[in-house]
């Protein structure tokens, strides 16, 4: 009787469930935002040649069968020049106090030795967060062969810093299935922090003005880019018809809106059909989307107005 009763309870007794927050970090450009939209199989964070693009922490949730991972996407690691840089790197350090696990990723073509990433300070302050940290050895879909990712591989293993190492093409989602498994070993056992079907805590204002910033960073040259920011001034949704969206692109110079706006506003055009079809495109209904141009000097070094505007 009481055998059957054991049978019973192991039948009834649900699987191991793992959940926890997941911090990708690392340099500009290594191809973090990347990394997060193939996991989560769309396009959550906005993703540019240019480096910075990533300014916030973007939240992207990842729920498997038995596990979820809350990652936290950063902007690239630098050394800060305007107030800007200091919220921006404010960001990372908040989602490594924040994790439960820290995937750097790293470019295998630019960074083949640890040294180029893992300064002195930098060993120290991750040595002293005690956190499993794995390595993401990122673009080995552009080494020649994949025998040279072993060299790189011993080379960061050899910091005894990293918990484990796994060589991956984030753009062409090699082996990042398996970096998913290893994520997961590491994961504390725990219910589901949320809902299952919930891809991210952050609002639809949030990303639609990550979408026309991006169409910035892939229009315009030189500081252009880097001088803007971009501010959802009305977002109301409509149960028939378009969407009516108003957006503020803030600049740093008169100079800089003469160039967004373009010769009897042809560049300002433009950017407003690239931005409206990726809003669109995200939103999954139709848009009308007004995008005006303010001038705010020097916003980039003004805490009052970061504040203002997010960060």
């Amino acid at each position: 009787m009481e055998a059957e009763q054991h049978k019973d309870s192991v039948h009834t007794e649900s699987p191991t469930t793992r959940a926890g927050s997941v911090a990708i970090i690392g340099k500009p450009n290594v191809g973090k935002s990347t990394l997060l939209n193939t996991i989560l199989g769309t396009k959550l964070s906005i993703v540019t040649p240019k480096p910075q693009t990533t300014r916030k922490r973007v939240i992207g949730i990842y729920t498997g069968e038995r596990v979820q991972m809350v990652f936290l996407d950063t902007p690239g690691i630098l050394e800060p020049r305007y107030e800007l840089h200091r919220a921006m790197m404010g960001y990372v350090h908040d989602a490594l106090k924040d994790a439960d696990v820290i995937v750097l990723v790293v470019d295998v073509t630019q960074q083949p030795t640890p040294e180029t990433v893992v300064t002195p300070d930098v060993a120290e302050a991750l040595h002293r967060l005690r956190k499993p940290i794995i390595v993401a050895l990122n673009k080995i879909d552009l080494l020649r062969s994949t025998a040279e990712v072993l060299p790189i591989i011993e080379r960061y293993a050899a910091t005894g810093l990293f918990a484990e190492l796994v060589p991956i093409s984030a753009l062409k989602h090699a082996n990042v299935d398996e970096l998913l498994r290893v994520i997961e070993r590491y994961l504390p056992e725990s219910p589901f922090l949320y809902d299952p079907e919930l891809l991210s805590t952050q609002p639809e204002r949030f990303f639609v003005a990550e979408l026309i910033r991006e169409q910035i960073f892939l229009l315009y040259r030189h500081e252009v880019p880097y001088s803007t920011e971009v501010q959802i001034v009305e977002f109301r949704e409509r149960p028939e018809g378009k969407w009516f969206i108003a957006a503020d692109i803030i600049v740093e110079r008169e100079s800089q809106k003469a160039i967004l706006i373009g010769s009897g506003g042809s560049r300002l055009k433009t950017l407003g059909q690239r931005a409206r079809e990726a809003i669109e495109a995200y939103l999954g209904v139709p848009v009308y989307l007004q995008l005006y141009v303010k001038v705010r000097g020097r916003w980039r070094n003004n805490k009052t107005m970061l504040h203002f505007f997010g960060y």
